[in-house]
């Protein structure tokens, strides 16, 4: 089960790197945010779902698994105020051709 864990956890950094790569690719903040949003969400699930497979104590996995819940909740609620809030600065959404 470590070496799942392990490969588990491998795929959720590289599930980040390409978050991070599109990034620096797109161009605005709404952009640059909803692509941050989902592959860090999906990157933290798979990192916390690899860890899980490799605990043994049964309350460390029941703390990964609250870690879990918060990730699920507190990621896109936290994107979502960040453009409601350039959204109200005045930061104008880019038109798309």
């Amino acid at each position: 089960m470590t070496l799942l864990g392990a490969t588990v956890v491998l795929l959720g950094v590289l599930v980040n790197l390409v978050g991070t790569m599109g990034f620096f690719r797109f161009d605005d903040v709404y952009s640059r945010s909803h692509a941050a949003s989902l592959t860090d969400t999906f990157a933290a699930m798979i990192i916390v779902i690899g860890l899980m497979l490799m605990v043994t104590s049964v309350i460390i996995f029941l703390k990964l698994c609250l870690l879990l819940l918060f990730l699920v909740f507190s990621s896109p609620t936290a994107t979502h105020a960040l453009a409601q809030a350039a959204l109200h600065d005045g930061v104008i959404p880019r038109k798309v051709k």
